[in-house]
């Protein structure tokens, strides 16, 4: 009977192991045939060639940054495949070595700027890609820009082109700068909700949207002083670029809405009158426009071009090459939020930030270190483990040089106080040195809806930090103790960092925003600069011969870095058709 069943069975048994055999192999060939397509990826260097009098079409879409951030590779691949556009954003370095590269390129006889889906971005940013702009033009090439309409910070970026167009429904949209924000004390006071705010620091505002109903005297003063500042580089900018004097161009803006009303509301032409464009042509009228400039046959219903984005493959990324060299300035970036652990997305984490200051303190090669940062502050305590890491990779004997961004303030200006050096743009915005904390307690709100709590612990501090119960006194001392021994402790810092008086430190500090201009002049920062400056400053305390630098990323997983770069491809092959 066992010998009939076994023999009733054999059919099946041999079945299952050529399945099996055949999901072995069609598993192997599944591996190779991934493992291939990776380093296929790995290794795949487009050839472009550029047609001759080309265009270098510039049109960055998304937000500027100077951190090339992380993106989940699979998301790519798949958002890619399904044709979901994912949040783009225009690394600064790649547009500067686009223009720079272009200019020393013979086929490339012109450039035109397309701000339409360009983001936000800073000033000092426009104002670093606007001196490549000059750099090109000096090499005898011209420059268009053309867009539908511009906002301000698109106009900035136009306003260095040599000639500018808009769509004859479009318009220039000027405002000036401002800061608006939502109070709610009222809100929380008919919700018997109590904030508790510990502060040091007058001007140190953050906490006022929850504790008033308007913008305190203090903070009015201090903001209009820095958006003051702004704005004058903003319109001095746009002034000499399109040769207009700054108090005309200030009084422009503010006449605007009666322009447009002597124009009957056609916004195109009111730009074009008042001298902000210098023609009005729609994208056709620009095709045109262009192939006439570079000399295009006229049976052409384009002109040859080259997108800023397949240009850059042309080229070798700066601040990226090691081969030849044996000294460097390492270039960390650090954008966004100051976190305690490990940061997401557009934060900085103390952690991936200390592992990487420690990779450049180990590398032999790394002679100085260049800091980039761009922060409006966070945690203090994440902020002093970066710093004492930056003071061990001062104790080297290796230079520190800290590069701001548009905002290093407060926990920002923390971690760069003991720098070597510190390099500011004039717009930066830097300094709110104070600390403050903010705490609500819920315990009336919940009463007012028929919730009650009640609590026991083992002593008097047992339940501090509990929001459904009051805050006592010996709780409040205790937090405020707290902010005032931090906003001491962020003086001393500042004092031994900055070799000043304890007295001008405080009258300098008090949580007050200031300017690059201002903050260079009160020895918050050494010198205005960009992060060129910043870099040959760290070669010359490094007693460096030549200024080689190299961007010092945070790691990632190599097979995850894979995957993001076939994402790239892939994305790539399926938007050339």
């Amino acid at each position: 009977m066992k010998r009939f069943f076994s023999l009733l069975w054999l059919p099946f048994r041999l079945l299952w192991k050529a399945l099996y055999s055949m999901m072995l192999l069609f598993s192997g060939i599944a591996f190779i045939a991934t493992l291939v397509l990776v380093c296929t990826v790995l290794l795949y260097k487009p050839e472009i060639k550029l047609p001759e009098n080309a265009v270098l079409v510039l049109a960055p879409r998304g937000d500027i940054v100077e951190q090339r951030s992380p993106i989940d590779p699979m998301a790519q691949v798949f958002n890619n495949l399904a044709g979901i556009p994912m949040e783009q954003n225009v690394f600064l370095q790649d547009i500067l070595d686009c223009i720079y590269g272009a200019a020393d390129n013979a086929d490339i006889q012109a450039m035109l700027i397309d701000t339409d889906q360009l983001g936000r971005a800073s000033l000092d940013q426009i104002q670093a890609i606007g001196r490549a702009i000059k750099y090109f033009q000096e090499s005898g090439k011209k420059v268009i820009a053309a867009a539908d309409q511009f906002n301000q910070i698109q106009y900035y970026l136009a306003s260095w082109a040599d000639e500018i167009f808009i769509n004859p429904m479009g318009g220039v949209h000027l405002r000036g700068f401002g800061l608006s924000r939502i109070y709610a004390r009222e809100l929380f006071e008919k919700m018997d909700m109590d904030f508790h705010v510990f502060k040091v620091g007058t001007f140190k505002s953050a906490v006022e949207p929850f504790t008033r109903n308007d913008m305190s005297p203090a903070a009015k003063q201090a903001t209009k002083q820095w958006l003051d500042a702004l704005w004058d580089v903003y319109s001095s900018d746009i002034a000499e670029n399109r040769r207009l004097s700054t108090s005309s161009f200030k009084r422009l803006v503010d006449e605007y809405p009666a322009k447009l009303l002597e124009n009957q509301g056609d916004r195109s032409t009111t730009a074009l009158a008042a001298k902000l464009v210098d023609g009005i042509k729609d994208h056709q009228e620009v095709v045109s426009y262009m192939a006439e400039l570079v000399g295009a046959p006229e049976k052409m219903d384009s002109f040859p071009q080259v997108s800023h984005t397949k240009f850059l493959q042309t080229l070798i990324p700066s601040y990226s090459n090691r081969q030849g060299k044996h000294s460097f300035v390492g270039i960390i970036t650090a954008s966004g939020n100051i976190l305690y652990g490990n940061g997401a997305v557009n934060q900085i984490g103390s952690r991936q930030l200390i592992n990487t200051i420690r990779r450049a303190t180990r590398d032999r090669s790394i002679k100085a270190l260049v800091l980039r940062i761009t922060t409006g502050g966070g945690s203090a305590f994440a902020s002093e483990l970066i710093r004492q890491e930056l003071l061990n990779f001062q104790q080297t004997g290796k230079p520190l040089v800290i590069s701001m961004g548009a905002m290093a303030a407060s926990g920002g200006y923390w971690l760069s106080a003991n720098a070597d050096a510190i390099f500011a743009a004039p717009t930066t915005l830097t300094g709110s040195i104070g600390i403050f904390g903010a705490i609500p307690t819920i315990d009336k709100s919940l009463a007012k809806i028929g919730l009650h709590g009640d609590s026991v612990g083992t002593g008097p501090t047992a339940l501090f930090g509990n929001p459904t119960t009051p805050m006592t006194e010996q709780e409040k001392s205790y937090h405020q103790l707290s902010v005032a021994h931090g906003y001491n402790q962020f003086l001393s810092i500042v004092a031994e960092g900055r070799e000043m008086d304890m007295t001008k430190v405080k009258m300098i500090a008090d949580g007050r925003v200031w300017d690059g201009k201002a903050a260079q002049r009160l020895g918050l920062v050494d010198q205005l600069g960009d992060l060129e400056n910043a870099i040959a400053e760290a070669a010359k305390l490094a007693g460096m011969e030549e200024e080689d630098a190299v961007y010092i990323a945070p790691r990632l997983n190599p097979l995850l870095d894979a995957f993001k770069q076939m994402g790239n491809y892939i994305g790539e092959t399926l938007d050339n058709g």
